[in-house]
């Protein structure tokens, strides 16, 4: 799913997923799209998840950060926590994905910070803030989670149990 990267898991998740035989940063790494937009995933658990992105590359036609390009981001990063409170046996599977773009961004890195807003058995939503090298926020989003039962399909892509 993606190139292979450094990110910064808790220990005891970790150790979760090593137990069932899944390479846990293989499996929460930014995915095909994310890795074709420069996606890097830094730091990852349920309470936080943080991630960079490049604007050379993931521009609109006026040279601007495209707004697509700030969903991805948004998505990834509160995907990923959802998948992480959901843990070994939920799939998180995003239904509502909203962004607000405050600010263009022409040029370096912008980053993204996933938190919880709400955290429950079916469902998990995360405010996403990103924002540029001089810290300004560039877009304000909010992703909501299903999470629903690892079934037989998704148990061989994730070295689940279903």
């Amino acid at each position: 799913m993606g190139e292979q990267q450094h990110v910064k898991f808790p220990q005891e998740v970790l150790d979760e997923y090593a137990a069932l035989g899944v390479d846990l940063p293989a499996l929460f790494s930014a995915g095909h799209l994310g890795t074709r937009m420069g996606v890097q995933i830094a730091e990852a658990s349920a309470e936080r998840v943080v991630g960079t992105m490049p604007v050379e590359g993931n521009t609109q036609p006026y040279g601007l950060l495209h707004g697509g390009a700030s969903a991805v981001l948004a998505e990834t990063l509160g995907s990923i926590g959802s998948m992480l409170h959901g843990g070994v046996s939920k799939i998180a599977v995003g239904v509502d994905l909203n962004c607000t773009h405050h600010r263009g961004v022409r040029s370096g890195l912008v980053t993204g910070v996933a938190t919880p807003i709400h955290r429950g058995r079916s469902t998990a939503t995360y405010e996403i803030v990103i924002s540029d090298e001089e810290g300004r926020r560039v877009c304000s989003a909010r992703l909501t989670c299903l999470l629903r039962d690892v079934g037989p399909k998704d148990a061989e892509r994730v070295g689940a149990k279903a």
